[in-house]
């Protein structure tokens, strides 16, 4: 009996030992998988923010191909806020025989349009759209989306992205 005693006062303690170990190994993978969501859900908004910005420029461009006629005036700069002239009923309704929306009016609700959707989809939304006619007559039209993806509060309008300050960007060429 004396033997038996001996054996369990060597081991008096070793099952507490096993069992702080256990937690120590437990907590560490409880705060990997915390990371692991932390990444997700970035990676989650940076996805949703480029999915916004290509639905937006696909948006324009289809826009901009339904009226060929005021393709000259599709052209804003992304610094531009508001649209001069722009009223969100402005030409919604289908338009009936006698109506004066004109292409004029058309481009300015589209454009106005746009430049309101930009800064409530994405963060720090800003959008522009550059004209070129080359030298085959074929009219380009180049539609840039920018915004702050990782919310740094970066205002450089550089695409491709040249550095830490500037938004991130998509670019979308329309040929027609």
């Amino acid at each position: 009996m004396n033997s038996r005693q001996n054996k369990l006062s060597t081991h008096k303690g070793f099952t507490l030992l096993e069992v702080m170990i256990a937690m120590v190994i437990f907590s560490i993978g409880l705060l990997g998988l915390a990371s692991l969501q932390a990444i997700s859900m970035q990676n989650e908004h940076a996805s949703y923010s480029r999915s916004q910005a290509i639905l937006l420029a696909y948006e324009m461009a289809d826009r901009i191909t339904a009226t060929p006629s005021g393709s000259v005036s599709y052209v804003i700069a992304a610094n531009t806020t508001t649209v001069a002239g722009y009223s969100t009923d402005m030409c919604t309704a289908v338009i009936p025989p006698g109506n004066n929306c004109t292409t004029t009016n058309i481009v300015t609700y589209d454009l106005g349009l746009w430049k309101a959707a930009l800064p409530v989809l994405l963060p720090s939304g800003k959008g522009s759209i550059t004209r070129v006619v080359d030298v085959t007559g074929f009219i380009t039209h180049t539609i840039t989306v920018h915004w702050d993806e990782d919310r740094t509060g970066a205002i450089g309008l550089n695409c491709p992205v040249t550095g830490a300050g500037d938004l991130r960007c998509f670019q979308l060429v329309v040929r027609l």
